[in-house]
């Protein structure tokens, strides 16, 4: 899709205001199907309570949240298709599902192979047709075990695990390093950092699986699926900052957030004196496993170099 901005006019940027007026994001004064300072504000709004790159500027990612956001649990048949369905609705029936012990993974909503076979047990737990969709009767059944217990979910529970597990030594775990190539100058940069990252880590006996070679661009949702395939125990990717926004970034939405990730990411923070902040961008949302983008201008071999002691020291000193 296009990109939509300050200045854009026409039902496209009507159905936006529509969309955010729906959602408590009120354009204020701007015309309608005008992409004015108050919309653009209200753009902003919501890519920050989405943990989306704050830009005022609709494309695709914040097009898809958009979308998703008006959805809400029995208001449409969930099912896995490819592609995968998505919405606020499937992250809630991750969540309810969690909550209940049938382990749907990350609560990110987007409907795959661990919700359905969450659902399924569900559905077989429950006795009700086993049929892996989730429609108005699975939110109601929903509803009444929820009202009978209250637990932290699967996917918190298997995040604190985690750290309490981690050992003490780098040597053995699935280390997945990814370097972004939105543009030429991050793919070199990038690929510098997570590369001496990579080899540090690498020397320390760490099953490194490295996202792309250095003159490839896969796009971001293709290497968050390599890191899935590849097994990983943790993602470390390097990437210079969008909108000068400077951090070491962890997954967060509006519906859960990685507490292993947030840890990870501090760690990694205190070796390059930077602050952590949770986004739900692909990298970080699609990716099973604890996750951290380290955003920063300039990238190098110094960056990998500080980035990788910062993962050592989390292993001496895993804390919670």
């Amino acid at each position: 899709m296009r990109l939509y901005r300050r200045g854009d006019e026409g039902e496209p940027v009507r159905d936006i205001q529509g969309r955010l007026k729906a959602l408590s994001f009120d354009s204020g004064d701007d015309e309608s199907a005008t992409y004015g300072e108050e919309t653009e504000r209200a753009v902003r709004q919501f890519q920050e309570s989405r943990g989306l790159p704050a830009d005022g500027i609709v494309g695709p990612d914040t097009w898809r949240s958009l979308v998703a956001a008006g959805y809400t649990l029995g208001d449409r048949l969930l099912y896995h298709r490819v592609p995968m369905m998505r919405g606020d609705d499937v992250a809630e029936l991750q969540r309810r599902l969690n909550s209940l012990g049938f382990d749907s993974g990350k609560v990110d909503g987007i409907f795959g192979p661990d919700t359905l076979r969450a659902l399924l047990d569900f559905q077989a737990n429950r006795r009700m047709p086993e049929d892996g969709m989730a429609g108005r009767a699975a939110a109601e059944e929903l509803n009444l075990m929820a009202r009978a217990t209250q637990k932290h979910g699967r996917d918190s529970v298997r995040e604190h695990q985690w750290i309490r597990e981690l050992p003490h030594y780098v040597a053995g775990q699935r280390v997945y390093v990814d370097a972004f190539c939105r543009r030429p100058d991050e793919r070199d940069a990038a690929w510098e950092a997570a590369l001496t990252f990579g080899s540090i880590i690498q020397d320390l006996g760490a099953h490194v699986g490295m996202s792309r070679s250095a003159d490839t661009e896969p796009p971001e949702r293709v290497r968050a699926l390599r890191a899935n395939r590849f097994g990983a125990d943790l993602v470390v990717s390097f990437a210079l900052p969008h909108e000068g926004e400077t951090a070491v970034f962890y997954f967060a939405s509006a519906h859960s957030n990685s507490h292993a990730g947030q840890i990870m990411a501090k760690a990694v923070a205190e070796e390059l004196h930077l602050s952590t902040a949770g986004r739900a961008i692909p990298m970080l949302k699609n990716t099973r496993s604890p996750a951290i983008v380290v955003a920063v201008e300039p990238l190098g071999a110094q960056v990998g170099g500080q980035a990788a002691q910062g993962i050592i020291n989390l292993f001496a000193d895993p804390g919670d």
